[in-house]
């Protein structure tokens, strides 16, 4: 069985709205529902939503989905915070785990098949779905080691200039097999300026323990699109608009 984990704890505040950001309607849909939708046409079998900020509104817009379950976060430190929530939901599952955002609507199920085939053929303990973007500024660079494999996300503000050249980055979409994310959670520490749990120190914990850590570039361009403004939204649904009418 393929599992994800949905990560929609997070308030809409620079959309102007006090609505949870993952209910920002998307052409008139939550987005939310783009993202569930791409799961489930993945192929995945059970969700796990990550809800936080007005919890009860997300529950209540989805209470019509199938196989959809939902675990609280009460404060928001960080996204391997907002994993480490759905941890006892994860207990005893042995496939793998999906971890996306929840405000992705352009997030593409054909990516999605992409990785969960790459995983099962190769039983990485982590893979990082990643893309090639022309203007990367503000992402998290993936740095490769001399053979081609990955070595470690570079966040931008903390990258050489040379790493800032990186055309590869993160797009915060994994698939890992779930004891080893499990294990990973455990060893997370918030030893940061902002004390919060990120979700990508998790590869280079499994990596720094001689396991099997890959990075596809197979996302697709559209899929850096994000939403985190009115201005971004639409033009989010101009690109999403053509694509609804295949």
């Amino acid at each position: 069985m393929t599992t994800a984990v949905v990560l929609a704890a997070g308030m809409g505040t620079r959309m102007k709205t006090d609505l949870p950001k993952v209910l920002c309607p998307v052409l008139g849909r939550p987005m939310i529902e783009y993202v569930l939708d791409a799961l489930e046409t993945a192929g995945v079998e059970r969700v796990i939503c990550v809800i936080g900020y007005r919890a009860e509104d997300v529950q209540q817009a989805l209470a019509a989905r199938k196989n959809l379950e939902f675990v609280l976060q009460t404060e928001r430190l960080g996204t391997g915070h907002a994993v480490k929530m759905a941890k006892d939901k994860l207990q005893g599952v042995n496939g793998p785990v999906v971890i996306v955002a929840g405000d992705s609507p352009m997030l593409q199920s054909s990516s999605l098949q992409k990785l969960l085939a790459y995983f099962s053929e190769k039983q990485p303990a982590c893979l990082l779905g990643t893309l090639h973007k022309d203007n990367p500024h503000g992402l998290g660079r993936i740095v490769r080691d001399a053979s081609g494999g990955f070595e470690k996300i570079v966040e931008e503000k903390d990258a050489t200039d040379e790493q800032r050249q990186i055309t590869e980055v993160n797009m915060s979409t994994y698939v890992f097999a779930a004891p080893e994310l499990l294990h990973a959670l455990d060893l997370l520490k918030n030893e940061n300026r902002q004390r919060e749990y990120y979700l990508t120190d998790c590869p280079a914990i499994l990596l720094g323990e001689g396991k099997s850590v890959a990075a596809l570039p197979v996302l697709e361009p559209c899929e850096a699109m994000s939403i985190n403004t009115p201005e971004e939204l639409t033009v989010v649904e101009d690109a999403l608009r053509p694509m609804l009418a295949k």
